[in-house]
């Protein structure tokens, strides 16, 4: 099965979360703070208004609490409009 988005969403792959902190603290999965960056894997066409930003492969971060969480297969993706992407990161 393959995602399509429509208009100006986007679909992202979550990536994962950091298992110890910079110090070297390991952390438990209770205590893990869902990340907020992700990869890009679909981006749709736009709109008139709207011209898409993003592209394939891009690592970005998005919103905190943006986007609706997909489950494909054994694959867990997360759909939002263009504009809850705050930034990507190169």
């Amino acid at each position: 099965m393959n995602l399509k988005p429509l208009g100006d969403r986007v679909v992202l792959k979550q990536l994962e979360a950091e298992t110890t902190t910079k110090s070297g603290i390991v952390l438990t999965t209770a205590s893990q703070e869902k990340p907020q960056e992700a990869e890009v894997v679909a981006v749709g066409p736009g709109t008139d208004e709207v011209k898409m930003e993003v592209e394939k492969g891009q690592k970005v971060i998005y919103s905190k609490y943006a986007g609706t969480e997909v489950k494909c297969g054994d694959d867990e993706y997360i759909i939002v409009k263009q504009n809850d992407i705050l930034a990507v990161v190169e």
